[in-house]
């Protein structure tokens, strides 16, 4: 044998060598994901995620499925997008939905949706359902990209991966029992002053509040405001979590939502634009347009009702618009307040009768306030003091109904079912006008003898 023979033949015997070890580890390493899942997630979840890849790509997706149940789902979420195409979809398609709806959570939007048009429909539409939330749901306002940890991790390890993942929004980590159960918290000011050999479970911190995914925002806000959160978990039937919602997120979507209550209070839509084409700004706001000019003709009713007394006292024409204004502004202002109450779910339908009382005292007052200095202009300008007290006793009833009304109507619209912003500012208007205008003319002509 001459020696490039016996280098061929060293050649083979290596690779034939190498392959079976590569074999053998294959198997021992199926054998340990079968036989011991909960190490085995312990394992991956140390390890780099394209290490780990490598690694489970070469095990059938049998043998992965036990322990991909214990990984926590940011580590299956990492790993599971490096994993070839048939690992993912046969992956999706075998584990409980709950726990793929979890890791698919902390993916961004793009790979996740490039994951599920990997899925048989059927499959596909069921996870689909279970991501969706209603409208205004925690489900909704949730950050599903989150870190849970386990509490046996020291604070060197969890630096390392808080380093790799920079939740910025992130006050505090959470911690997880061995089923994957949400057990505690950790403040991330406490990790960054510990030790790093220092476990997590010796700096944990109870969870004071949590919430379902189909929490409504009243209820989500309530807990905020009693515990004063920074974040509040969310979690499903097992109480796994599921995500997390910030306290800035709150606001800001509260805020967004009164932004579009504006426009709908004086009949914009929330679906325009400062830019928005003209020929829809016109086609949203004319029927509101319109309704108020029916409105208007109704105010215009009542004044023609005492026809007669505006005829023979013309300084009640004069002063008929300051009535108007003033009981519309107090209605506005009762108004604001109470909207404002409602979308930030600091006060409810049941709290109807304390909102009205209020604005009706604040009404009451403020309309004794201003019916003094009115009442002060009005006899300087006239003379008569008839006049000044119909002006004065008209400011006050108008007030008083205004700030009623204020109150009352939103909560009311809530009560129906309706949108208050919509609707809102109409009735408002209508009611200050009518009962201001009914209330100075009829006093006036009561009091015509004193005029």
């Amino acid at each position: 044998m001459n020696n490039s023979d016996a280098t061929n033949s060293v050649i083979s015997e290596t690779s034939v060598i190498a392959d079976s070890v590569a074999t053998v580890d294959v198997v021992l390493t199926r054998k340990f994901l079968l036989d011991y899942p909960r190490d085995a997630a312990l394992k991956i979840e140390s390890m780099a995620a394209d290490e780990a890849a490598e690694i489970l790509a070469l095990q059938p997706v049998y043998a992965l499925l036990p322990m991909w149940k214990m990984l926590m789902p940011s580590a299956a979420g990492e790993v599971l997008s490096l994993l070839p195409v048939d690992h993912i979809r046969e992956l999706l398609a075998e584990l409980p939905p709950q726990d793929t709806v979890r890791m698919l959570g902390q993916l961004r939007k793009e790979a996740r949706e490039q994951m599920l048009q990997m899925l048989a429909e059927p499959v596909r539409n069921e996870l689909v359902s279970l991501m969706g939330y209603p409208e205004h749901s925690a489900g909704r306002l949730m950050e599903t990209r989150t870190q849970v940890f386990r509490g046996e991790m020291t604070i060197a390890e969890t630096l390392k991966i808080l380093r790799r993942v920079q939740l910025k929004t992130a006050r505090a980590v959470f911690l997880v029992d061995r089923d994957g159960r949400l057990t505690a918290k950790v403040f991330l000011q406490d990790i960054a002053i510990s030790e790093p050999q220092i476990t997590l479970d010796t700096l944990a911190q109870p969870i004071v509040a949590v919430v379902p995914s189909t929490a409504g925002r009243e209820e989500i806000s309530e807990l905020f405001e009693k515990h004063q959160l920074f974040d509040l978990p969310v979690v499903d039937i097992d109480h796994r979590l599921l995500g997390i919602i910030n306290h800035s997120n709150l606001v800001q979507v509260s805020q967004e939502d009164m932004s579009s209550d504006v426009l709908a209070m004086v009949g914009a839509s929330r679906d325009e634009r400062a830019l928005s084409g003209p020929l829809f700004a016109v086609k949203k706001r004319m029927p509101w347009l319109q309704i108020n000019l029916l409105t208007a003709f109704l105010a215009a009713s009542v004044v023609g009702l005492f026809e007669s007394t505006i005829a023979s006292f013309t300084a009640l024409a004069v002063l008929l618009p300051v009535v108007a204004g003033q009981s519309g502004n107090a209605g506005a202002q009762a108004l604001a307040v109470t909207m404002r109450g409602l979308a930030l779910r600091e006060i409810t339908i049941r709290h109807w009768f304390r909102v009205m009382f209020k604005e009706v005292r604040v009404g009451f007052m403020n309309g004794v306030g201003v019916a003094v200095t009115c009442g002060i202009g009005v006899f300087l300008w006239s003379q008569s003091i008839g006049l000044v007290l119909v002006i004065c006793s008209a400011m006050v009833l108008a007030m008083v109904a205004a700030g009623f009304a204020g109150a009352v109507v939103p909560i009311v619209l809530v009560r129906f079912g309706q949108d208050p912003a919509q609707a809102s500012s109409i009735i408002l208007t209508t009611v200050t006008d009518v009962i201001g205008f009914f209330a100075f003319l009829g006093i006036a002509t009561l009091l015509s003898g004193m005029l």
